[in-house]
């Protein structure tokens, strides 16, 4: 009968949401039970904020608790139940809950800024931090002390905002030095004030979340990176790696051009470290969806098809599903300066709608230098992030879930990219260029080069996509005059399919060094330019899409020239004399000819300035 007694811990709530009445009786049977034996009490608090008891109530939500007026007499502390019944509640209940302390000797009033602690499904398998994470909450602990005894702003809070401040004022190192010094000596004594930037810079260095600076070519063949850190000179071009510096003794070895890495694994282990995002990560699995209805892409098929091609990366919601995008990006654009960057960014869709597309989670991982445009040579630059997304994949590495209080194995998948076309070749290696630049159709487009427009149309390639008893597949006359579409369309190709078809072509990574000379041969007669980086990943081929393309690019440019040709804005509208020739040579619209005296008739849909 022993388990009927503690029954009540187990029905918490009831089917609407609301608190059992059995459960309430149990809380304070047990609290009643607990203060009628006061020392069997040590250390029940250890590790726990205390709080300073006031009345003889304590109201949590909409359960009521008597305790006893004996309460600070009788055990020599502030009480420390209401953190009890907190965590037997849920942290929804009250406010001004406090959370458990990975720390000993942790003040009373310190880490007042994070939210309360979730409830623990399963209590018997809290675990502590793993010494990573550990070693994180006591960084943080430290640099959220008080600034000095009374202050309402901690030496962390002050250093991000001084550090905000020199950013978005572009204040000097010497300046932001003075500026802290006078802090220094206006505060109290015995102040925790930074009054250097290197001293800042060590500090937020020491909470972990590093960046790597990495040597590259200039040309961007290669890293000096691994096994190749110890070159001096490109194994491609034979480019020098570092300037030479003439009339110094001291010469310090200054690299033509570097590129910045921020490591992914410390920014993933943090998501799981902070009480603000660590169960909202599980949010993709535990939410309600609705048949029929995407709004989310773990509402999608290719997310239904990752987990059911990959059940054990499916089996813990706590793994991780990316999505990457990268673009050119003009830092010096308003002084004319010539120059294009390529950041990769990096998204983690575990989160719900309205954080995963926030600003904070938009992982800023590589940063591609320019001054010119990578083009196929962006893969040079994504090895250090295929290297940490392929140990995410096999091997995972240790987490720690501060919601769940439980050490697990994170494992980490890259589901997507997502770019304009002109990147969807960069990554995916495929050229959106000249007559086979349709990634669907491949090989068995029928697109052709325009006569007069002396450019590549896909006119007419649609109608082999609609049922095959359609009328329009036998209209000779709206379409391509005399001309009948019975063809079925391609068939959409597998993953493994495209991949198997590039090892049968012998295709090269651009990070091997004879790619160029091999590419160049067999690339003449397919519309691949080199093998993706993304291939080395285990399961890319197994992905049901692997690039998506920005829907904002493609509006941007369809209205642009749908707007221009309506409006007939001189020199952008798409109907000029050469589309006019094009059309009478391959449409059957004779009222669309060119007029006896040079001219051409307005299409119906143009508009007159009157």
């Amino acid at each position: 009968m022993e388990h009927l007694k503690r029954s009540w811990m187990y029905k918490r709530l009831d089917g609407r949401g609301a608190l059992n009445s059995s459960f309430i009786a149990g809380v304070n049977d047990f609290l009643k039970f607990a203060f009628s034996h006061p020392n069997r009490m040590s250390g029940f608090v250890e590790n726990y904020f205390v709080w300073k008891y006031q009345g003889e109530k304590e109201v949590i939500g909409e359960m009521s608790i008597d305790l006893p007026n004996d309460t600070q007499s009788g055990l020599g502390y502030d009480n420390p139940y209401r953190q009890m019944v907190l965590d037997a509640v849920g942290s929804n209940f009250g406010q001004g809950s406090s959370l458990k302390s990975y720390s000993n000797d942790e003040p009373e009033s310190s880490h007042h800024c994070e939210p309360p602690m979730e409830e623990d499904p399963n209590p018997s398998m809290e675990e502590e931090p793993n010494p990573e994470s550990q070693r994180f909450y006591d960084l943080l602990q430290a640099a959220d002390a008080e600034l000095y005894p009374g202050s309402s702003i901690s030496q962390l809070a002050l250093v991000s905002r001084m550090l905000n401040i020199k950013m978005e004022n572009t204040l000097s190192q010497r300046g932001y030095n003075q500026v802290m010094q006078l802090l220094k000596e206006a505060l109290p004594e015995d102040n925790q004030v930074l009054d250097s930037y290197y001293q800042t810079k060590k500090l937020v260095r020491s909470l972990g979340l590093p960046v790597e600076k990495i040597d590259c070519c200039n040309s961007g063949c290669m890293l000096y990176w691994e096994d190749d850190k110890d070159l001096t000179s490109c194994k491609f071009c034979g480019y020098e790696r570092f300037k030479r510096r003439v009339g110094s003794r001291k010469r310090k070895l200054v690299p033509y051009k570097k590129m910045y890495y921020f490591p992914l694994i410390p920014r993933l282990r943090r998501l799981y470290a902070s009480h603000a995002t660590a169960a909202d990560m599980r949010w993709h699995q535990e939410h309600t969806q609705e048949e029929g209805v995407m709004r989310h892409p773990s509402d999608s098929e290719a997310w239904k098809h990752f987990n059911e091609t990959h059940p054990f990366f499916a089996s813990d919601p706590r793994n991780v599903r990316l999505g990457l995008c990268t673009d050119g990006f003009q830092p010096f654009a308003q002084s004319g300066r010539k120059y294009s960057s390529w950041p990769v960014i990096v998204t983690p869709y575990n989160l719900p709608p309205g954080m995963c597309m926030k600003e904070a989670y938009m992982f800023l991982t590589v940063i591609v230098p320019g001054p010119h445009n990578p083009k196929q040579k962006i893969d040079v630059y994504l090895q250090p992030l295929i290297k940490e997304l392929t140990l995410l994949w096999e091997t995972g590495v240790e987490a720690f879930d501060i919601s769940k209080k439980q050490n697990f194995q994170l494992r980490a998948a890259l589901m997507w990219t997502i770019n304009d076309f002109p990147a969807y070749s960069m990554l995916s290696g495929w050229s959106t260029s000249g007559n086979l630049a349709c990634p669907y159709c491949m090989e068995e487009t029928q697109s052709f080069r325009l006569q007069y427009g002396v450019k590549t149309t896909w006119f007419d390639n649609h109608r082999m996509f609609i049922d095959q008893n359609h009328p329009f597949r036998s209209d000779r006359k709206n379409f391509l005059k005399g001309h009948i579409v019975t063809r079925l369309p391609p068939p959409l190709r597998s993953g493994q399919e495209i991949l198997n078809q590039i090892c049968e072509l012998g295709i090269r990574k651009v990070t091997e060094l004879d790619a160029e000379e091999v590419n160049k041969r067999i690339c003449k007669s397919c519309g691949w330019k080199k093998r993706s980086i993304f291939w080395d990943l285990p399961y890319w081929s197994s992905n049901m899409i692997r690039h998506n393309l920005d829907v904002m690019h493609i509006e941007k440019n369809v209205f642009d020239n749908v707007f221009n040709t309506v409006l007939e804005v001189d020199g952008k509208t798409k109907d000029n004399p050469k589309a006019c020739l094009d059309v009478v040579k391959y449409c059957n619209r004779p009222h669309l000819a060119r007029n006896p005296d040079g001219s051409y008739p307005k299409a119906a849909y143009t508009i007159n300035k009157d």
